[in-house]
C-alpha cells in the first residue's frame, strides 16, 4: 500500500492519493481514486505524508538547503523529540524546531508518533511554519492502539524474562560492594563511638549516684539540725522551703526541656549531653555516622528483598554459588 499527501505550493488544497485498494470496504478491488482535504498553510511549501514499507513517511522542505527531505516515523519507538532531532540533524541551520497542535498548544517531545498522527499539527522550523493535515486513512484506528500497547507489554515482559537473572546477579554484586565499602568506612567510627559510649555511661552513673549522695547528705543534715542542734519548731519552716525549692527545680526542668521530670528520661538526657560533649572533643562526626548507618540499613533491606523467594527468580545453582561467594567474603572479614 502506497500513498502520498501533498500540499501544493500555489493553493491550500491537500491531495491524498492511494494506489492500493485495501484501505476500506468501499474501495475494495476498485480503480485508484483521489481524496481531497482542505487545509490552511502558514507557509506555501510542499509537505507530504505517506507510507513506505509500512511506515509513515513525512517530507519537509529544509529551510537552509531548500530541498525536500523525507523522514521515516516508527510509531512504536519514535517520539516528537526524535522527529525534531532528525530534522535538525539534516539541516544544521535549524535552531528552533517545535510542534504545535491546531489550538496553538505546544506538543511535548515525549509524545509518541502514533499519538501525533491522530490529529492535525503544525511544525515550526526557525521562522517557517508548516501545517500538516493528517487524513483519516493515515490515522491509526483505536484497535491498532490496543495492539501496539499489547505488543509493548509483551516486549517488556520478554526483555524482563531474558535479563532478570543477570540483572539480579549484577544488582546483588553492586549492593554487596556498596555494603562492604560502607562497613569499612564505619568500622573506625564504631570503635570511637564505643569508647565515647563507655565514658558517657560512666559519667552518667557518677551523676546519678551523685544525686543520691546529695539527697542522703541533705537528709542527714536536716536530721542533725532538727534533733541535735535545734528543735522541730525551728526546722519545720526550713524543711518546708527545702521541699518547695525541690518542686521549683523540677518545674524549671520542665520549662527548659518541655518534658516531665522522670528519672529514666533525665538519665537518658544527661547521657546524651555527655555523649555530644565528648564527640566534639574526640572529633566524632555524628551526622556522618547516622548517614552511613541509614545507608547500611537500606542496603541490607534491599538485599533481603532481593534474596526473598517471592522476588528472586534465579536458578538454584546460580543462587547457591552467589551465596557461597558472599559467605566466603564475610568469613574473610
Amino acid at each position: 500500500m502506497a500513498g502520498t499527501f501533498r500540499l501544493s505550493r500555489s493553493s491550500s488544497i491537500a491531495l491524498f492519493s492511494f494506489k492500493g485498494t485495501r484501505l476500506s470496504k468501499s474501495v475494495w478491488n476498485k480503480t485508484p481514486k483521489h481524496w481531497i482535504f482542505v487545509s490552511s498553510l502558514s507557509r506555501s511549501d510542499n509537505v507530504s505524508v505517506g507510507f513506505k514499507s509500512g511506515f509513515p513517511v513525512i517530507s519537509f522542505p529544509l529551510p537552509s538547503r531548500r530541498e525536500q527531505c523525507e523522514f521515516v516515523l516508527r510509531p512504536l519507538t519514535h517520539t516528537v523529540k526524535d522527529l525534531l532531532e532528525n530534522i535538525q540533524q539534516e539541516d544544521k541551520g535549524i535552531e528552533r524546531a517545535m510542534v504545535y497542535n491546531v489550538d496553538g498548544s505546544r506538543i511535548s517531545g515525549s509524545t509518541g508518533v502514533d499519538v501525533l498522527l491522530q490529529s492535525d499539527f503544525k511544525v515550526v522550523l526557525n521562522d517557517n511554519s508548516y501545517f500538516v493535515s493528517v487524513p483519516d486513512e493515515t490515522k491509526p484506528p483505536i484497535d491498532d492502539f490496543k495492539t501496539v500497547a499489547h505488543v509493548k507489554t509483551l516486549v517488556h515482559q520478554l526483555y524482563s524474562a531474558m535479563n532478570i537473572e543477570q540483572h539480579q546477579l549484577e544488582k546483588e554484586r553492586f549492593l554487596m560492594a556498596e555494603l562492604e565499602k560502607l562497613q569499612l568506612e564505619i568500622k573506625p567510627m564504631e570503635d570511637l563511638k564505643a569508647e565515647i559510649d563507655r565514658k558517657s555511661a560512666q559519667r552518667t552513673n557518677f551523676a546519678v549516684w551523685g544525686g543520691l549522695g546529695y539527697m542522703a547528705f541533705q537528709f542527714g543534715l536536716l536530721a542533725r539540725l532538727t534533733w541535735w542542734e535545734y528543735s522541730w519548731d525551728i526546722m519545720e519552716p526550713v524543711t518546708y522551703f527545702v521541699g518547695y525549692g525541690t518542686a521549683m527545680a523540677c518545674y524549671a526542668y520542665f520549662v527548659l526541656t518541655r518534658q516531665e521530670f522522670l528519672y529514666p528520661d533525665a538519665r537518658d538526657r544527661q547521657f546524651l549531653l555527655f555523649f555530644h560533649k565528648l564527640s566534639k572533643r574526640k572529633v566524632f562526626d555524628i551526622r556522618r555516622y547516622n548517614e552511613i548507618k541509614d545507608a547500611i540499613l537500606k542496603i541490607e533491606g534491599d538485599l533481603q528483598v532481593l534474596r526473598s523467594p517471592l522476588f528472586l527468580h534465579l536458578p538454584e545453582n546460580a543462587r547457591m554459588e552467589l551465596f557461597e561467594k558472599i559467605s566466603q567474603k564475610e568469613g574473610e572479614k
